[in-house]
């Protein structure tokens, strides 16, 4: 064998060694090597919440339509976003017809008293007029009764008994009258009563109209925010999900009743918020926040948790398969620029985990309950359950792994199943499903 013949067999062999380890180097390319990894690293970590949350008042105070028994035309009525103080004029509705039962009520109550002023003078007219005949008939029991003294026997004939039966007589009238007197006084007081009974109906119906003509001016019990509310009437009682409504304006005839405005006290406003399950546990009552406000950009407030909430949030928003709990909190200071309804982020801030073990929240995965991770084997990936100590906004800390490992940052398992699908036709090889990551920090929101 010459030398030359050597070259192109060392050659041959030299590109068949080559073209396996190619062929080496893409098999674990498409098992493995296609799988970012990350590496376990010891550190501080900082249990951070991050979240986002709105300004909601404490107090709020609906304003409705007097109850009058008939619609009511609004002619007055404060803009949405209006500043306004205990006692400003915040709606008004059109008095006219308020003002006519007004005016009829004060007729009927001017007639009933003049009713009353004329049967009290007749009264008193027929109380003289008794107390009159009541004297005369006491003038004649007097009268009869001195004569009826006189002796029998200074008498002639039957003039004694005349005068005895005389003094009965006399005597049965003064008492009869004297009952007829008691009995007209009676029922000139009952009849007085129904004329002065009808007065005060008729002033209550005044003063009635009157309240209501009053009532028909509303004004904020409060200082703070006007939010004027839709107008559920305007579709002709036709409502449905999603349905855009106007909002009551000038002209509207409202039901008496009907709430129209609510007043939100601006002074006195709290955060709320909502927190997933993972992190309900990292927060306690009185922990401090950072809040950036989207109406004031660039600026820091400082807050304080004051309430955490121990049921979950049943919501069909919900982002992530955790479950939701709600966080209260109020401003150190409170800001006046800001409203009801003003979005928020807020950074809650937690303690701190020193020389801990952590990889990216990403790495973590959910499988039957259990955290767990992909450690990387030199034949592939292996799921190894692990405890979650705490999370940040990106990173995990997390014990039951070696300092410096290699995990997986996306499922091995289902990346493996997507590429055997994609390359071969007909049905895919089964494969586990992939566990889902963990949710991040805040259900997603930030």
């Amino acid at each position: 064998m010459t030398r030359a013949t050597r070259s192109l067999g060392a050659l041959a062999v030299a590109a068949l060694a080559a073209a396996g380890a190619s062929a080496c180097d893409a098999a674990g390319t498409s098992t493995g090597r296609r799988v970012p990894t990350a590496r376990v690293a010891r550190a501080t970590l900082k249990l951070d919440v991050w979240t986002t949350g709105q300004f909601k008042a404490t107090r709020v105070v609906s304003l409705a339509a007097p109850s009058t028994g008939g619609g009511l035309r609004l002619i007055r009525l404060a803009d949405t976003g209006t500043a306004v103080k205990a006692g400003d004029v915040v709606m008004e509705f059109d008095p006219a017809e308020q003002q006519y039962a007004l005016e009829q009520a004060m007729t009927e109550l001017a007639e009933a008293e003049q009713t009353v002023i004329i049967s009290q003078a007749s009264i008193k007219t027929q109380v003289a007029g008794d107390e009159v005949g009541l004297l005369n008939a006491r003038y004649a029991v007097r009268r009869a009764d001195l004569d009826a003294k006189t002796p029998e026997h200074l008498l002639p004939g039957n003039d004694y008994k005349k005068r005895q039966l005389t003094l009965e007589e006399v005597k049965r009238r003064l008492t009869q009258a004297e009952r007829d007197i008691v009995s007209r006084r009676v029922n000139r007081e009952a009849g007085l009563s129904i004329q002065e009974e009808s007065r005060n109906r008729s002033k209550i119906n005044a003063d009635r109209a009157q309240s209501i003509i009053d009532s028909l001016v509303v004004r904020a019990p409060i200082d703070g925010l006007v939010l004027v509310r839709e107008n559920r009437d305007a579709t002709g009682g036709v409502f449905f999900s999603g349905m855009s409504l106007p909002e009551y304006r000038l002209g509207d005839t409202i039901p008496p009743g009907r709430s129209i405005v609510d007043v939100s006290d601006t002074a006195n406003m709290e955060i709320t918020a909502r927190v997933n399950e993972q992190e309900r546990t990292m927060l306690v009552v009185g922990q401090p926040a950072i809040v950036r406000a989207h109406a004031l950009p660039g600026q820091r407030l400082a807050a304080t948790i004051t309430a955490l909430s121990g049921v979950a949030v049943r919501t069909r928003d919900q982002a992530g398969p955790l479950r939701q709990f709600e966080a209260t909190l109020r401003l150190d200071r409170p800001d006046t620029r800001l409203r009801p309804g003003t979005t928020v982020r807020l950074t809650i801030q937690g303690k701190e985990l020193p020389n801990a073990l952590t990889v990216p929240r990403q790495a973590v995965f959910q499988q039957d309950g259990r955290s767990v991770v992909y450690l990387r084997r030199s034949d592939g990936f292996e799921p190894l359950t692990v405890t979650v100590v705490g999370q940040s906004e990106s990173r995990t800390a997390i014990e039951g792994i070696e300092d410096g490992a290699e995990i997986a940052l996306i499922n091995p398992i289902a990346s493996a199943s997507s590429s055997t699908a994609g390359s071969k036709p007909g049905p895919a090889a089964a494969a586990p499903s992939p566990a889902p990551a963990a949710a991040p920090a805040g259900g997603g929101r930030r």
